[in-house]
C-alpha cells in the first residue's frame, strides 16, 4: 500500500482500478491472493464542519466510521418536527445527514457502522441512516451505547442492526481480515476512542476529536503506550481532525477548566441571588466539576434538561459519575414547573440550576426562563454562566445574542466561556503524528481551509505533502494502491 494514489469523486466512480499495483520488493502476497487497495470515501465532514462519515473499503468489506449531524441544519429543520417520525430522506433533503447514495456500488458491503465517541455530530444521524445497511452493527464504546440506546427509546426507533458495545483499549474482530481496536482518549465526553482498523495491508488510525489531557479530571489519560506501540508496528494511514490546527498551542486540561470554575463560582459573591450554569449535556467531567462547586457553596443543585438527562443516565448505568445523592435530576416537560414553584417558594438564594440551553436554542429551558415563560424570573443581579464556547455557527451566535441580550435586560451577571476546549490544537496533533508516523494522513471534521493547516503542519515534520497528505472534499474517493 505504498505505492501509486488516485482520487475519484464518488458520484462517477463506475471506473476499474487497474489490474497491476505497484509494492515494494519486499512485500510478497501470502498463498494465491492478489494485493488490493485500501479506498477511502471521504463521505461528510470534509467540505463542512459537521456530518462527520468516512467508509473504507478493504478487499470487498466496508467499514463507515461515524454517521454524525450536521446540527445547524437539524436544529434548524426540527425545531418544530417530531423527531421520531423524521425520515433520512427528509433530513437528507435539507443537508442535516450524510449522502449515503455514494455508497452505491458499496452498500452490500458494509460490514460495521463505528462511531468513535457519543457527540450528536458523530453518531445523530445513526438512527435515520443505519437502517440502510440492516446487516452491519453498530460497534461502540459501552457509553456511545448507552446514548444511542437513550435516543432509541425516547424517540420510539427501532433499527434492523445490532448494538455491540466495546470496551475501551480492546479490539472486536469484524472479520477474518478485519479488526476494530478502541484506543482510550481524552475528549468532552466519556468513552471517547481513537479508533484503529487492523488490516491485511496496515492499520488506519481514525483520530477524529480527541485531545492529550495528562490531567483528567474524569477518567483516565490517554493511552499513550499503546499509541506508541501502533506507531511502531506501522500505521498505514492516519485521519486526523483539524478544527484547532491553526492554534499554535497544546490544547489546555480539562483540569484547567476545572479552576476556572471554581474562580468564579467560589470567587463571586452570590449570596441572596440566583446562580444558573449552562453547558454541554454530554460534558460529564464538567457537570461534576460543577456539581463539586455546589456543594461547596451549599446549594441544593437541580440538574434540568432532556439532553442532560440522558447523558447523566448513561453515565450513571456505566458508574462512571453518580449525581443521585448530590442532585436532583428534572427530565420531563410536565416537572419542571413544580421544580420552579419549589424555587420561587423556597428561595432560588438556595439553589444552584444546572440546565440545557448554552447556545441559545430557542425550545431549550435557559431561553425560557430568560423570556418569562417559567416560574423561575431572573432579577438584578442573579448570576449565568457559560461553560462552553459558542460554536461559530451563524444560528448559535444569532441565538446566543438573543439569549444574552434578555438576561442583561433583567439585569442579570453573565460569565462567558468559563471553558476549555476537547479539542486537540496544532502541538496536540505534531504529537499525535510524531507518536504515530502514519505513511499517509487525511485532514477531517471541517473544509478546506482547517485541513490545510494539518498538510502545513505536516509539512513541517518532513512529510511529502503532495504525495502523503490528501486533503478531501465530500463525496471523493482515495485510492492507496
Amino acid at each position: 500500500c505504498a505505492g501509486s494514489i488516485a482520487i475519484y469523486d464518488c458520484r462517477n466512480y463506475s471506473k476499474a482500478l487497474p489490474s497491476a499495483f505497484y509494492f515494494p520488493k519486499a512485500f510478497k502476497p501470502s498463498g494465491n491472493s492478489q494485493p488490493m487497495p485500501i479506498e477511502i470515501c471521504s463521505i461528510g465532514g470534509y467540505s463542512e464542519t459537521g456530518k462527520n462519515s468516512t467508509a473504507i473499503k478493504i478487499d470487498d468489506e466496508v467499514v463507515i466510521l461515524d454517521m454524525g449531524l450536521h446540527m445547524e441544519n437539524y436544529i434548524r429543520y426540527t425545531e418544530d418536527e417530531d423527531i421520531g417520525k423524521l425520515s433520512y430522506e427528509e433530513l437528507l433533503k435539507v443537508n442535516a445527514v450524510p449522502d449515503y447514495n455514494l455508497l452505491k456500488d458499496w452498500k452490500p458491503k458494509v460490514i460495521a457502522i463505528i462511531p468513535g465517541h457519543g457527540h450528536l455530530d458523530h453518531i445523530g444521524a445513526i438512527p435515520f441512516a443505519a437502517k440502510l445497511f440492516p446487516q452491519a452493527p453498530i460497534v461502540c464504546t459501552p457509553f456511545t451505547a448507552e446514548v444511542l440506546k437513550s435516543i432509541f427509546a425516547d424517540e420510539q426507533i427501532k433499527l434492523p442492526n445490532e448494538l455491540l458495545s466495546v470496551n475501551l483499549n480492546s479490539s472486536y474482530r469484524l472479520s477474518k481480515n478485519l479488526k476494530v481496536e478502541f484506543v482510550y482518549m481524552t475528549h468532552s465526553i466519556p468513552h471517547t476512542a481513537m479508533v484503529v482498523l487492523h488490516t491485511p495491508y496496515g492499520k488506519i488510525v481514525y483520530a477524529n476529536d480527541y485531545k492529550f489531557d495528562r490531567q483528567p479530571t474524569l477518567g483516565q489519560r490517554p493511552n499513550f503506550e499503546r499509541l506508541k506501540e501502533i506507531g511502531e508496528e506501522g500505521v498505514q494511514l492516519l485521519i486526523v481532525e483539524s478544527l484547532y490546527a491553526h492554534e499554535y498551542k497544546k490544547t489546555p486540561s480539562e483540569a484547567v477548566a476545572q479552576q476556572m470554575l471554581k474562580d468564579v463560582m467560589l470567587g463571586v459573591n452570590t449570596e441572596g441571588k440566583g446562580l444558573v450554569v449552562t453547558t454541554f449535556s454530554s460534558h460529564l467531567a464538567r457537570i461534576k466539576s460543577i456539581v463539586e462547586m455546589g456543594k461547596k457553596l451549599n446549594r441544593q443543585i437541580v440538574l434540568l434538561g432532556r439532553s442532560l438527562s440522558r447523558y447523566v443516565i448513561a453515565g450513571q448505568n456505566l458508574q462512571i459519575v453518580d449525581f443521585r445523592e448530590d442532585a436532583k435530576l428534572i427530565r420531563h416537560r410536565d416537572k419542571l414547573e413544580k421544580v420552579f414553584q419549589k424555587i420561587s417558594k423556597d428561595g432560588k438564594e438556595k439553589y444552584l440550576l444546572v440546565v440545557t440551553g448554552h447556545q441559545g436554542e430557542p425550545k431549550a429551558i435557559l431561553s425560557r426562563m430568560s423570556r418569562g415563560e417559567t416560574n423561575f424570573h431572573f432579577e438584578n443581579g442573579d448570576v449565568v454562566i457559560f461553560s462552553c464556547s459558542v460554536i461559530p455557527t451563524e444560528l448559535n451566535q444569532d441565538n446566543r445574542d438573543i439569549l444574552e441580550r434578555e438576561l442583561k435586560n433583567q439585569g442579570v451577571r453573565i460569565f462567558r466561556d468559563i471553558h476549555v476546549s476537547g479539542h486537540a490544537c496544532r502541538e496536540d496533533h505534531r504529537d499525535l503524528i510524531d507518536l504515530l508516523k502514519p505513511k499517509h494522513i487525511i485532514p477531517s471534521h471541517g473544509g478546506k481551509d482547517k485541513a490545510q493547516n494539518i498538510s502545513d503542519l505536516a509539512g513541517e515534520m518532513g512529510y511529502d505533502t503532495a504525495k502523503n497528505v490528501h486533503i478531501m472534499s465530500d463525496g471523493k474517493i482515495l485510492v492507496l494502491k
